[in-house]
């Protein structure tokens, strides 16, 4: 039995609602691809769980250390390969936020743990592209 599934179903064009728990996903491409520009990328889909996984992390490492801190936000960029099919192989996340400078090492610690312990997400990234992660305090 499966950990994890989802249900995608073609709607029209290239658009494709994804099922996942009790939330829907819309998929497509741009007009000059065939489809309606309803929805993200799929490649750029990846992008954002791995935000998000790590960002959740971050978060809750840091709520359990105490740090109080605001303006959190992570920005990825990714290259693609030239040839088909076109897969990342390099990926930076920079995150930015806000936290008293003596937080700041506590901040470095939770992003090491995220990326070398916790997120699933990176650990399958680092399969296939080289991962680069900068903090930005504010």
């Amino acid at each position: 039995m499966a950990d994890h599934s989802v249900t995608t179903r073609f709607i029209s064009g290239m658009t494709f609602h994804s099922q996942l728990d009790n939330h829907t996903i819309i998929i497509d491409t741009p007009e000059n691809d065939g489809g309606n520009d309803l929805g993200p990328r799929p490649k750029k889909l990846m992008l954002s769980s791995l935000a998000g996984c790590t960002g959740i992390d971050v978060v809750s490492m840091l709520n359990k250390m105490r740090v109080v801190f605001s303006d959190f936000s992570m920005d990825v960029e990714a290259n693609l390969t030239k040839e088909t099919p076109k897969t990342y192989d390099w990926v930076k996340i920079t995150y930015r936020i806000k936290v008293k400078k003596e937080d700041q090492d506590k901040v470095r610690r939770a992003v090491k743990m995220s990326e070398e312990q916790y997120c699933g997400v990176s650990a399958m990234f680092e399969k296939f592209a080289e991962l680069e992660y900068e903090i930005v305090f504010l």
